[in-house]
């Protein structure tokens, strides 16, 4: 059972370094902000940078060393993947020391698949707003990607 949570967790950043991958260099640019909100890249950084925030009030050893992005850095995708590498395997060694109930560890209340569920949760919710942005700005991700995405058992 661990191993299986593990992987899921595993599976969801693949999906993150899938995308990064996939999106063109003028859909990382892509925003439906009028007022300076985050573009893709940025979202992805985001994202990154929650993985980091939540490490530091849960796992605070875990954190150290980890980058976080700046607010208004748009990083490029070796730095994007590189830290969403780092930040996955941080995540990871947390979970697993949830579940090995390490002390010092706090996971939610309501225990690590809930924690686990959080950090996947948050992560789609910004893909879909990722695959939004994209097609509304006229750079959607191309058919085969988008349905990719989807194919856990492959990605």
């Amino acid at each position: 059972m661990i191993e299986q949570l593990l992987e899921a967790w595993r599976t969801n950043n693949r999906i993150n370094l899938f995308l990064i991958d996939n999106i063109s260099g003028d859909g990382m640019k892509c925003t439906l902000s009028k007022r300076g909100g985050r573009n893709v890249v940025r979202q992805f950084a985001h994202m990154h940078n929650n993985r980091v925030w939540q490490l530091e009030s849960r796992a605070r050893d875990l954190s150290k060393d980890l980058y976080k992005f700046e607010t208004h850095e748009e990083p490029d995708r070796t730095k994007l993947k590189e830290n969403f590498e780092d930040s996955c395997e941080r995540v990871e060694a947390f979970l697993h020391d949830c579940l090995a109930q390490v002390p010092r560890r706090r996971c939610l209340k309501k225990g690590v698949i809930s924690m686990l569920s959080y950090f996947i949760a948050h992560e789609s919710h910004h893909r879909g707003n990722i695959l939004l942005t994209l097609k509304e700005c006229g750079h959607p991700l191309d058919q085969a990607s988008r349905y990719a995405i989807w194919s856990w058992d492959k990605m």
